[in-house]
């Protein structure tokens, strides 16, 4: 509960024993704007608050500042309008507005988890404070906001559903939960480009570890590194964000839970950034520029496991038994599995050869 500065004044007055009429003698003003100011009929202006911090003198007031206490007075005065109108915002939030909670409640839900949200809130204060948190006035404008200023990687088939409010949610949950105080210089694709084969070859670590280190590896390139969880009506695999100091976050999910594409849905984002797709994509999910997809995927691709030994590979005509793809992988650098889902993915196997042999991940909160 914020305290109106007429409370205050009344606290003041019978501090320091002097009376209403005498504070109004002091300050110029009549004994009944003195009266009205304490019955909260009447505000605190920036020229009375001035006299206020002539009348109060420093040793009375618990404040910081030194000699002026007008900003005292007047500072007192705006926390108590921000909370009358924060009052008033409470018993205009609309039942639509309530509605978005429950397209948001798996995010929500998380943000409770995690610490960011705090748990039992009603759900006006959970509307409020969700607000704040993305950046946004009223929840029911999220399904108008394209995904600006972001470049994603997903998968849409056609019996994919896209949430607007989740997906949304999802991704200032990336831009929230992604730490980049330790990413203290600008965006350099030299260096990026010089750690390329030590962030190949993390694939060969436990997920964990493989990620810390992954944070490690790419946070001198001007790069903070996340990954995040993944929901229902955010088909997204993958998310880049250049950031106002000319940074970059970069999240990755599990959604699928295969470690092959985790790892090439790395590789893509990365082409995505040395191809600086960031810096001119809107992405919306009605449509998408297929185009700079494709470019990544070879990217990635090639990168991963070099064309023309690919080739030279494939070239056998037959079914490679899992030996063959072991070895393939370790002349290649990467782990089976990676080969396995190219080979997959080229339809030279079916997606149940070797079914036994796929790494998957899982989210652990």
């Amino acid at each position: 509960m914020c305290e109106h500065p007429g409370k205050i004044i009344e606290q003041m007055l019978k501090k320091t024993g002097m009376t209403r009429k005498e504070l109004a003698t002091r300050t110029g003003v009549t004994e009944k704007h003195i009266n009205t100011l304490i019955s909260k009929e009447r505000n605190i202006t920036t020229s009375f608050a001035k006299k206020l911090g002539y009348v109060f003198h420093v040793d009375e007031i618990n404040s910081d500042e030194p000699k002026d206490k007008a900003r005292y007075w007047q500072d007192l005065q705006n926390k108590y309008d921000i909370f009358i109108l924060e009052e008033q915002e409470k018993n205009n939030i609309t039942t639509e507005e309530i509605r978005a909670l429950d397209y948001l409640e798996d995010i929500i839900n998380h943000l409770i988890l995690i610490g960011m949200l705090a748990p039992n809130l009603s759900n006006i204060d959970k509307i409020l404070e969700l607000r704040k948190m993305l950046k946004i006035s009223d929840l029911t404008l999220i399904p108008k906001l394209p995904c600006k200023g972001a470049a994603f990687r997903a998968q849409l088939a056609t019996n994919v559903k896209i949430d607007r409010y989740v997906l949304f949610g999802w991704q200032y949950l990336c831009e929230l939960t992604t730490d980049t105080k330790f990413v203290n210089s600008e965006l350099s694709l030299d260096l990026l480009k010089l750690k390329l084969n030590e962030i190949k070859h993390l694939m060969f670590d436990e997920l964990k570890d493989g990620c810390r280190k992954l944070k490690e590896l790419l946070a001198p390139c001007g790069i903070a590194f996340n990954v995040v969880k993944h929901f229902r009506g955010a088909p997204v695999q993958g998310f880049i964000k250049k950031t106002d100091d000319n940074k970059l976050i970069l999240c990755l999910t599990i959604r699928g839970g295969r470690a092959d594409t985790f790892w090439f849905t790395l590789f893509h984002e990365i082409a995505h950034i040395f191809h600086k797709d960031y810096e001119n994509r809107s992405v919306d999910f009605d449509s998408s520029d297929s185009e700079i997809e494709f470019k990544a995927d070879r990217w990635a691709r090639d990168f991963l496991i070099p064309p023309e030994k690919y080739r030279a590979f494939i070239g056998l005509r037959r079914k490679p038994t899992w030996q063959e793809i072991e070895l393939f992988a370790h002349d290649v650098g990467v782990q089976p599995y990676v080969v396995l889902g190219r080979l997959q993915k080229d339809e030279f196997l079916e997606w149940a050869d070797y079914a036994s042999k796929v790494v998957h991940y899982k989210w652990a909160e």
